[in-house]
């Protein structure tokens, strides 16, 4: 499994990112058994549309995961929507899209599309059932209701590890506060993606977002193999934001960034 970073700016697109959107790869097996890559995404958020045509067809798309339903995660489904409907080569046909309810109503606000039905050509909507697992050719896709003012989702995804020796996990944390779901989703996984918007001394509410500190806690508790930080608006000072997760996480730290790549 391999992840590739299209935008990780928070709350907004920064001047060197778009805003939340992730790229997730695999080999497996296609519909006539002959292996291909599977590609899903984790949240289009604003910008991140265009950054994604740099890495791939957005026709080669097998499933689309939104955490939740902020602008800066998924705004960009509007151009995905055009792109699917109005391909030169002709319509692609849907891709399913797994999200909380009132995804489609929110896509079909932003496309400006009053009859719902349009959508069907370009999306299939799922409606996120943490007791229920999904399956995407070699992912399988659990998620859980996380600490966020609109209802927002964690999500663990399982793969294969690269060279074929046995599954590997990615939890992505969506945007939260800290909480034993949270936990429960980043239990031993190889890499936990996980937001970091806010900075220990500066951002007191609760209840939205996490600090460095709180995303290192949670990774501690969850024994996740290796912490990458992400979702920092355009003023947080990432280095700062590791620091406070190094004081309480002793594994590697590392900071998301545009193009950058993992493989599991």
């Amino acid at each position: 499994m391999r992840l590739t970073v299209i935008g990780c700016s928070g709350s907004m697109s920064g001047p060197d990112s778009a805003s939340s959107c992730y790229l997730l790869q695999a080999e497996g097996p296609g519909e006539d058994g002959a292996s291909r890559t599977w590609n899903i995404l984790l949240d289009l958020g604003s910008g991140a549309f265009g950054a994604l045509l740099g890495h791939l067809d957005p026709a080669e798309l097998d499933a689309v995961v939104l955490s939740h339903l902020h602008a800066d995660h998924v705004v960009d489904m509007t151009g995905l929507e055009v792109y699917r409907r109005y391909h030169p080569a002709g319509a692609l046909g849907p891709v399913p899209v797994l999200g909380p309810v009132g995804t489609a109503q929110r896509v079909g606000a932003l496309a400006m599309e009053e009859d719902l039905s349009a959508l069907d050509a370009s999306f299939t909507f799922i409606e996120h059932d943490p007791d229920r697992t999904v399956t995407v050719g070699p992912f399988r896709i659990d998620v859980a209701p996380v600490d966020h003012p609109v209802p927002a989702f964690g999500v663990r995804v399982t793969g294969p590890a690269e060279g074929g020796t046995g599954d590997v996990v990615l939890t992505y944390s969506g945007d939260t506060d800290a909480c034993d779901r949270l936990v429960e989703l980043a239990t031993g996984a190889d890499l936990f993606l996980c937001e970091a918007a806010f900075q220990e001394g500066r951002d007191s509410v609760r209840g939205i977002h996490l600090t460095g500190r709180r995303a290192g806690e949670t990774a501690a508790k969850a024994g996740a193999q290796r912490l990458l930080l992400t979702h920092m608006p355009p003023w947080n000072d990432p280095e700062q934001v590791r620091a406070e997760a190094a004081e309480v996480y002793g594994g590697p730290i590392e900071l998301a960034r545009p193009s950058a790549g993992w493989v599991l």
